[in-house]
């Protein structure tokens, strides 16, 4: 059996591939390995001795910033975010299986916010709750312009997946005696739930390193991607990489136990099957 050659094409994606790589996690490697300098050490190369210091300084109070409160603001509404979202996508999907007066307008008015500049969203929230007598807040006009970023998404992600479910799960069941709800119950939900973690995971993700629909809307007190950058003008140590390495071992926790989720999902399905 002959080898087929590989043309051009495969060496021109394989270069694009590794340039894609080494700019996505050349930054990472090199934030992951400067937050491991000595205490003396600074915000560049090379390392001034190699120790935990900065991780150990990380949940300390800081002169400058909160990480601890930033963290903990951007966790409850990344969690807030993906719950309305997983929510709201589910219910879009559900109703957009069916035709009715008006759907077209509001899918594109749904969408509509994806082709609007950020800023531009956050600058129009904030202004319209200081008219109402409103203060800007993460918890309140920060938690709506997070979501006119990730519902648009996570509604889009629902109609593919009822794009391709079959029907006839669900009249196998009706045929076997099951009323609307046992049917969405023990068809419906179990079989679209990895996309449902999917959808809540996505959300989570935009709204926890939101930057640019959070500067007009957050009021007082900041966000984690706020506070970072807010302290890069007046932080110089390497405190800063440490928090970027925690924060980065984090979401890819976060990623990692949706995963073991929808494959224990998976597993319970094909045993039922």
């Amino acid at each position: 059996m002959k080898n087929e050659r590989r043309g051009k094409e495969f060496y021109v994606l394989a270069a694009f591939f590794a340039l894609f790589v080494l700019f996505l996690y050349g930054p990472l490697s090199a934030v992951l390995i400067l937050s491991y300098q000595g205490p003396e050490g600074g915000l560049t190369f090379p390392l001034n001795g190699v120790s935990l210091h900065w991780f150990y300084n990380l949940f300390e109070k800081q002169a400058v910033g909160d990480f601890g409160a930033s963290f903990r603001r951007s966790f409850t509404l990344g969690l807030m975010v993906m719950v309305v979202n997983v929510a709201v996508a589910l219910l879009a999907g559900l109703a957009f299986r069916h035709r009715f007066r008006g759907s077209t307008v509001l899918f594109y008015t749904t969408v509509a916010s994806l082709v609007v500049p950020s800023i531009i969203i956050s600058l129009g929230i904030g202004v319209v709750f200081q008219q109402f007598g409103l203060k800007p807040a993460w918890y309140s006009s920060g938690f709506g312009a997070h979501l006119t970023w990730t519902l648009p998404f996570g509604v889009l992600i629902m109609f593919a997946v009822f794009n391709r479910f079959s029907p006839a799960y669900e009249e196998a069941a009706r045929d076997l005696g099951a009323t609307s709800w046992q049917t969405f119950r023990h068809v419906v939900l179990p079989m679209i739930a990895p996309s449902l973690i999917g959808v809540g995971l996505f959300g989570f993700t935009l709204s926890y390193d939101e930057f640019a629909r959070t500067l007009m809307t957050s009021g007082t007190y900041n966000t984690l991607p706020l506070e970072i950058y807010g302290m890069t003008t007046n932080v110089t140590t390497p405190v800063l990489y440490a928090l970027g390495t925690v924060t980065t071992l984090f979401s890819f926790t976060i990623i990692l136990v949706a995963l073991a989720i929808i494959l224990v999902l998976r597993r319970r399905q094909a045993r039922i099957g």
